[in-house]
């Protein structure tokens, strides 16, 4: 049986955070982010002294703010560079544990976790739905999992989608170049177009305007860091799959969750649902 991975982008994602560590990003900045992924999450319903997963870890810089708050957590990820920044971040939290393990290969016994989320990650995985089920099969009944994947732009305009598609060109191609052709054209991205267009929405909202339709203007009160470290993700990684909110919630289902709830706000989508009893 062949592994739901794709080598290229987990050896990617190693250089991504060996670059980009997050030790450069505020403590106040990580916890808006922190807020902004987590704020459906049933933080109330978890048992005293809860057990948890963290499905792609990367550097650890979500499990550095979940941690403090449960019991027990087990950080996984696939690439062996990302694990050695995750130990770092997280040398401080002595109830995280941090090892090497793919989304279909966890050291978990099924039914047995009591949360688990994973962001960012599935949707750079071959088998998505797949990947979704084997994240929900290490739950245990009732218990929480929230997820993002990158959304295909179903509550923008045509226009917007259509710019997408222009830059799908120039991903493909910087994707699947070296290394440091993939950073350094990832920060002539950022220099160039995250940072004016991301500024140019800021202005926009100061001045009054509705600044949520620019193109963006997600990071429109980012630091310069995020924008680098995202501009990277985004041109820097070969597989990227998009969803619409009901193929999201549709495979949510499917793998075993239910109670589905989506934040109403970005980043698109974030969701959590409830294991099945």
């Amino acid at each position: 049986m062949s592994r739901n991975i794709d080598a290229a982008v987990v050896d990617g994602f190693g250089d991504e955070w060996s670059r980009f560590d997050q030790s450069e990003l505020s403590d106040s900045e990580a916890r808006r982010l922190f807020e902004e992924y987590f704020d459906i999450f049933p933080w109330h319903e978890l048992p005293p002294g809860a057990v948890g997963l963290d499905l792609g870890c990367g550097s650890g810089r979500w499990a550095r703010l979940v941690a403090p708050r449960v019991g027990r957590l087990l950080c996984f990820d696939a690439s062996s560079a990302a694990v050695d920044v995750a130990k770092r971040n997280l040398a401080g939290a002595p109830n995280a544990e941090v090892a090497v393990a793919g989304i279909d290969e966890l050291p978990v016994p099924d039914d047995s976790a009591d949360f688990a989320y994973s962001l960012g990650v599935l949707h750079h995985i071959p088998d998505t739905a797949a990947a979704l089920r084997s994240c929900v099969r290490k739950l245990r009944p009732g218990a929480p999992f929230l997820v993002y994947l990158y959304y295909r732009f179903d509550n923008r305009p045509a226009w917007y989608r259509m710019l997408w598609k222009l830059t799908e060109g120039v991903r493909y191609t910087v994707s699947r170049s070296p290394k440091p052709v993939r950073y350094a054209a990832s920060q002539f991205f950022a220099a160039t177009v995250y940072w004016p267009l991301s500024r140019m929405a800021r202005l926009a909202e100061r001045l009054g305007m509705r600044a949520e339709s620019f193109p963006l203007a997600f990071y429109r009160n980012r630091s310069y860091y995020v924008l680098r470290t995202d501009a990277l993700d985004r041109f820097g990684t070969r597989l990227e799959q998009r969803f619409t909110r009901t193929e999201i919630e549709r495979m949510m289902r499917d793998a075993g969750l239910a109670d589905v709830v989506f934040s109403p706000h970005a980043p698109f989508w974030c969701a959590v649902g409830r294991k099945n009893a």
